[in-house]
């Protein structure tokens, strides 16, 4: 194995580089929570609520631009079976974050949450927030397994190192760093992170386009020339697992810690739904050098290059295609500087699931499920440990499970199935209960999984229309199998089930109690009748009888930066002084349209 020494150079520059910037921002954090008398801990899960446009949008993109976005996109758009016309992540991803932005940022920082999983048991109680963890914590922690899987392969590709130590590597100092400064580290090396993504993939597509070896993409993207041409089609058949697969990306890319967390940290309600169409923007825009590494690797004749007469496709290594593209087709020094964005993209997947992972233990199962009382200098040391822990966790089955991809399929799967229908009740739908978001979570639970996984080789039990037997390559056993592929959009039906499921058996429950068909005895979750003589959604209880939460413990909305888009580009002086002073005081009122308007 020869080792390439500029990459192994680049590398440690750039990790310097990340882990530098990473300790001076817990520096910076520490300094301003410690002037403004902050919590530790809200600073370290939200903070300080006071991400301005730039970091902020700068860190949500960076959070969908991760290494298995870029690698992902370029290796849909290279297989001659899916094409341009499958690689729906990047439009999927974009308008999942300006969904978001309309519907779901305003509620969720105007409330002044801390977490996702807060509305749930402000409603549903701490029993139906920690089964919702469960879910949500597989989604974080198989996707930075995954990532880190990834980052591991794209080392040994270019650099020829020993993959394990890549991984533990990179995992290591991205926990270092989110360890030590939170969000605020987290933030910061987003942006440098983000730079190193945009510029190195940048430098990379015109040497590629200009091998000798790659034929003018805009020709092989509608004739054949080496494969199928790389726009790709849609079959008739396939039309409702596209739409499927579509609607999964789009509503299942919101209820995610790690999308709410930089929603939460927002220095406004306006803010937080303005970084959610930046960071649209900026999906888009990040997506197109991978799209056209992908187009690369469709056009080019490998017999004329290194790599061998074997296309990448032929021999397994289609999900490598975009660093086969850099080390083949690029200069070596420009090859080590996309070596360097393929990093940065990982790293900045990986330390924001970790952090999100870790946030939503300490607050919603260690904090308010169990110890209430507890100090907030026990809740930091509770969130480095989980850190630490779940960090661990993802770095060891990047390791060691060969499955990683498909577990991750499996549990995204689960929160869009689970978690969207549960958080679509919970914010816009009055009246829903413990005993409807249980049902859903069983509804959507069951029909997901029966519908069976083939990544993990999982056999289905129920069989929904139009399903089939297609032989796919086991990558466990790298042998092909038959395995059952569902061709009805059953995700989204599963989806659909739960969340109607939850809305029905949510007043019917209530039906019963209110009207005496059943006993308030039998009301053994206090759902229905504990609330029967007040509001549900009264703010000075947040969970019923014993799973009380004080409002005081959710962190307002910062009446000083709480505008509307409009008066933030007003010039003040321009008003008189009664109408600066009454919109002041309308503004900073918790009852004021203003402030609900956030």
């Amino acid at each position: 194995m020869t080792v390439h020494i500029e990459g192994i150079v680049a590398l440690a520059v750039f990790y310097l580089l990340i882990l530098a910037v990473g300790i001076w921002a817990a520096w910076k954090n520490k300094n301003s929570g410690q002037a403004e008398g902050t919590d530790r801990s809200e600073t370290i899960m939200v903070g300080g609520r006071d991400i301005g446009l730039f970091v902020g949008g700068f860190t949500m993109t960076a959070t969908w631009v991760g290494g298995g976005y870029i690698n992902g996109t370029a290796e849909y758009v290279y297989l001659p079976e899916s094409g341009l016309a499958w690689a729906q992540a990047p439009f999927g991803y974009a308008l999942s974050l300006v969904v978001g932005g309309l519907f779901f940022a305003k509620p969720m920082r105007s409330r002044g949450y801390v977490t996702m999983l807060d509305p749930f048991q402000q409603i549903y109680g701490k029993r139906m927030g920690g089964l919702l963890f469960i879910p949500a914590l597989m989604g974080e922690i198989f996707w930075s397994a995954a990532i880190l899987s990834a980052l591991g392969a794209t080392l040994s590709v270019i650099v020829d190192i020993n993959i394990n130590m890549s991984v533990v590597l990179s995992a290591c100092i991205a926990i270092f760093y989110t360890l030590v400064g939170g969000l605020y580290s987290v933030a910061y090396t987003d942006v440098v992170q983000l730079f190193c993504i945009f510029l190195g993939l940048w430098v990379s597509v015109p040497f590629a386009l200009n091998h000798p070896a790659v034929t003018d993409i805009t020709v092989t993207a509608v004739k054949h020339v080496y494969q199928a041409p790389w726009r790709g089609v849609i079959h008739r058949d396939d039309i409702w697992t596209w739409i499927d697969n579509f609607f999964l990306l789009m509503l299942g890319g919101i209820p995610w810690q790690v999308y709410f967390q930089r929603v939460l940290s927002s220095s406004s309600a306006t803010y937080a739904q303005v970084l959610s169409f930046l960071a649209a923007f900026g999906c888009l825009i990040m997506a197109v050098p991978s799209v056209l590494i992908g187009a690369i690797g469709a056009s080019t004749d490998w017999n004329q290059t290194e790599y061998g007469p074997i296309p990448p496709k032929d021999n397994g290594k289609a999900d490598m295609i975009l660093p086969i593209v850099l080390q083949h087709l690029c200069p070596p020094f420009v090859s080590f500087f996309g070596l360097g964005a393929v990093s940065a993209a990982v790293m900045s997947s990986a330390d924001s699931s970790i952090l999100s992972a870790s946030s939503m233990f300490a607050r919603n199962i260690y904090q308010l499920a169990f110890r209430q009382s507890a100090s907030d200098r026990e809740i930091v040391w509770v969130m480095r440990i989980t850190i630490f822990v779940f960090g661990a966790l993802a770095t060891v089955m990047a390791l060691v499970t060969g499955t990683v991809y498909g577990l991750w399929y499996l549990s995204s799967d689960l929160v869009y199935v689970i978690i969207f229908p549960q958080l679509l009740s919970v914010l816009f739908v009055k009246g829903t209960n413990t005993y409807g978001s249980v049902a859903g979570y069983l509804f959507g639970m069951v029909l997901r999984i029966g519908g069976g996984e083939p990544y993990l080789r999982m056999p289905p039990f129920i069989y929904y229309p139009g399903w089939i037997i297609e032989q796919r390559e086991n990558p466990m056993t790298k042998v092909m199998d038959d395995v059952v592929v569902q061709k009805f959009p059953f995700k989204t039906i599963s989806m659909l089930a739960s969340f109607l499921g939850n809305v029905a058996f949510s007043y019917l429950a209530k039906y019963l109690f209110e009207s005496g068909k059943l006993s308030h005895k039998y009301d053994f979750l206090d759902a229905v009748m504990s609330k029967h003589s007040e509001e549900i959604m009264d703010k000075t209880t947040l969970v019923p009888r014993g799973n009380n939460i004080g409002l005081s413990e959710m962190a307002p909305v910062k009446s000083r930066l709480s505008v509307t888009l409009a008066t933030a580009f007003t010039r003040r002086d321009t008003l008189p002084k009664e109408a600066c002073a009454t919109f002041e005081e309308e503004d900073s009122s918790p009852d004021s349209p203003n402030h609900d308007a956030e």
